[in-house]
């Protein structure tokens, strides 16, 4: 099947450019003008990918990427004219996989669209859902499923994926841009404190007074950054 995105702009000429270019890369679309419209076609056409502006009529591209989020794990890629540090932020909070800023090359747009898919697994048919398991915790990337001394744990797509990331790769220290780059697939130039919020997050989650003697342990390295340790 071919992958479907949903392209969300108010400007319908760079709607029809960008519809243009996927199309001609063998995706199939579907377009919305406003954040209501693009809300009724994301749960009506059940999109692979969402590209999605920020100043939109109706509701806006942050309140549209955050209701997706309440139901859904699709890739979001947000398109705004915005390049501040604050802006790329809120978009990472709330769960956005990428940000492109306006004036883009069409060919940059589709590069990083196929990046997304690959990194979510949905630009594979075989996909990348082997679960991985260490001493009591289990993280599945297939079913976005992490159980901790078989119970399940709440944990949004970001925070998720940057666990499956540094256990996939454990024992590896990773700094905080390379994991920003890694997870979210742009170079974050500016506060990297979203991946320290992040980590804060998935801890108080894993690490609890049961799991302390476990062989696996969420670590910092102090001045250089994170790694998945697990004792030998």
């Amino acid at each position: 099947m071919k992958t479907h995105v949903l392209i969300v702009d108010d400007e319908k000429n760079i709607c029809e450019l960008i519809r243009l270019y996927v199309e001609k890369e063998g995706f199939e679309t579907s377009v919305a003008y406003d954040g209501q419209e693009a809300l009724e076609k994301f749960r009506k056409d059940e999109p692979d990918i969402v590209l999605l502006d920020i100043m939109l009529p109706q509701k806006d591209g942050w309140q549209v990427c955050r209701e997706i989020r309440t139901e859904s794990n699709v890739p979001i890629i947000m398109l705004t004219a915005k390049g501040e540090v604050f802006d790329k932020v809120l978009g990472l909070e709330l769960g956005a996989d990428d940000y492109v800023v306006k004036p883009f090359e069409p060919k940059e747009l589709v590069a990083r669209i196929k990046a997304v898919m690959r990194r979510s697994g949905k630009g594979d048919e075989k996909g990348s859902g082997q679960e991985i398991t260490f001493d009591g915790l289990s993280i599945n990337r297939e079913t976005y499923e992490v159980k901790l001394n078989g119970k399940a744990i709440e944990m949004p797509p970001k925070e998720f994926e940057l666990l499956h990331f540094l256990a996939s790769n454990k024992n590896k220290v990773f700094t905080r841009d390379q994991l920003l780059n890694e997870i979210w697939g742009y170079e974050f130039f500016g506060d990297s404190r979203t991946i320290d919020v992040h980590i804060k997050r998935i801890r108080e989650k894993i690490e609890t007074e049961e799991t302390q003697s476990l062989s696996w342990q969420l670590k910092t390295i102090w001045g250089v950054g994170y790694k998945f340790e697990v004792k030998q």
